[in-house]
């Protein structure tokens, strides 16, 4: 297909080449904490509106909302997000469940609905730890056999819970405790560094408080996670969380979470149209299958292939966001992609923010535009910017973007 008009290299037409436009988030808070009364649809409606106030799309002219969810209650909570939000009936919604890739895999699907000549849509992820269903087996006399998480992989594979996983990449690809350690402790100074600053609020939105909240906090506007007296020797008398003498603990993984975060993905054509300045222009993605006993490595596969369908050396990226959720299977897969990681996560990351696992794909981009846009002038072609996850049963997906002026 042509190349789109002004922007060299580009392999799709102008009215069917995908760009990120606007990308917001909520306030990412431990589940169980500040956000423990919104259920998943009442974190993200509020994303949603905001989004379109913001670039200007019109309610009815949405063609669809796509939204990854891993651990709600189900009946397709992007539909009913797309509602609460006031967006007309005629707007249907998709819910997506790719476990901790939701989020980046919906972003994925807008961007090819986009390009197969599709219109304008709200794509990202929503995770609402605190609410989520208690979940069971019906055994065999009806009784229920309550269970904490879904299998991801029969037996004949392995399915080893997130923490195991960890420490066999950890064991798999010599990541030492102290390199965990080293790389956690930065992403909580990284992140209290960008609170401090105001980073974070230019991308968020306010949520509302619970009923009876003192009147000095009417909002949830910042993130809860990032705790800025945790030092080396604190890192240093966390224990092994998972496995008798390993090397992943409490203070080197990530915690569990709740939050939403959305983008608009439209065509190049009609970003232009809607006067966008700027944007994530969507180059490509991949999603990879490895071994589950060594699941964090997936996100590392995904990004090897696209990369390489893309032509571009891993140095050349200029923005890297990698989702934390522990700090062996980060490293290993930086380290596998010869990506120095004091590049990776600018602001810190999940094991920082936390891990609201349907959402947390979508985080990334979110992070990804807010950084394009601090420095435009310093790269003068549009920075190049890579997202990745890595996901339960065995996956990774990873998505590669340009920054562009409009």
């Amino acid at each position: 297909m042509p190349s789109g008009a002004g922007l060299p290299g580009f392999r799709l037409s102008d009215d069917r080449q995908p760009v990120i436009i606007a990308a917001l988030r909520t306030p990412v808070c431990r589940a169980n904490g500040a956000l423990k009364h919104l259920r998943s649809h009442e974190l993200l409606a509020p994303v949603l509106t905001a989004l379109l106030a913001e670039t200007g799309v019109g309610a009815g002219d949405v063609a669809d909302v796509v939204i990854g969810n891993a651990v709600g209650a189900g009946g397709n909570v992007a539909r009913l997000a797309a509602l609460e939000a006031g967006l007309p009936v005629t707007v249907p919604g998709l819910t997506v469940d790719r476990q901790c890739g939701s989020g980046l895999d919906a972003i994925v699907l807008a961007s090819r609905l986009v390009a197969a000549g599709g219109g304008t849509y709200l794509a990202g992820g929503v995770e609402s730890i605190s609410t989520a269903p208690l979940r069971a087996h019906r055994n065999d006399d009806g009784e229920p056999a309550f269970f904490s998480r879904a299998q991801f992989a029969p037996p004949s594979h392995g399915d080893p819970d997130m923490g195991v996983a960890a420490e066999n990449v950890a064991r798999e690809y010599g990541i030492s405790r102290a390199r965990q350690d080293e790389f956690a402790l930065r992403s909580h100074r990284r992140a209290v560094t960008a609170q401090a600053s105001g980073t974070f609020a230019r991308e968020t939105v306010a949520l509302p408080a619970a009923s009876g909240t003192a009147p000095e906090s009417p909002a949830v506007t910042a993130d809860d996670g990032p705790r800025p007296k945790l030092s080396e020797a604190l890192m240093a008398r966390f224990p092994a969380a998972f496995v008798e003498s390993g090397t992943v603990t409490a203070g080197n993984s990530c915690f569990d979470a709740d939050g939403a975060a959305a983008v608009v993905i439209t065509s190049l054509a009609r970003a232009r149209e809607l006067g966008a300045a700027d944007g994530l222009a969507v180059l490509g993605t991949d999603t990879a299958g490895v071994e589950p006993q060594l699941l964090g490595i997936g996100a590392a596969a995904a990004a090897s292939r696209l990369l390489a369908a893309q032509s571009v050396d891993a140095a050349d990226v200029d923005l890297v966001e990698f989702n934390e959720a522990f700090a062996s299977q980060t490293l290993a897969c930086l380290d596998h992609l010869g990506i120095d990681p004091l590049r990776a996560n600018a602001d810190g990351g999940a094991l920082a923010l936390g891990h609201a696992y349907g959402a947390s794909g979508a985080v990334l981009v979110t992070r990804l535009l807010a950084q394009a846009r601090r420095d435009p002038a310093a790269a003068p072609d549009g920075k190049l910017a890579l997202a990745m996850i890595s996901i339960a049963g065995g996956m990774g997906t990873a998505a590669l973007f340009r920054h562009i002026r409009l």
